[in-house]
């Protein structure tokens, strides 16, 4: 793995957390309670949520980097490669 990939990667995992720690702010502002259960159902109630949510931008910079570069040879080779066969079912009975 080059190091390009590394820094990419490690941006991505980053950016990641960042988003599942620090870009949400969910605050609970109805408690859930159960319905009253008798013959039939009455009342009851679903929990209510605010969801405060931030913002991630994607932006492009040109930069200067060393690459190493890679001559490559093309040759022929046969090798054995996975393959799949779909049989759908029978439907004449």
């Amino acid at each position: 793995m080059n190091t390009a990939t590394k820094i990419v990667g490690a941006v991505a995992v980053v950016a990641l957390a960042a988003v599942a720690f620090y870009m949400v702010d969910i605050d609970q502002t109805q408690e859930a309670r159960l319905p009253d259960v008798d013959v039939s159902v009455e009342g009851g109630q679903m929990p209510e949520f605010n969801a405060e949510v931030g913002s991630v931008e994607m932006t492009e910079e040109e930069v200067t980097v060393e690459v190493p570069d890679v001559e490559i040879t093309m040759e022929e080779e046969t090798v054995t490669v996975p393959g799949i066969s779909v049989t759908p079912p029978n439907n004449g009975g």
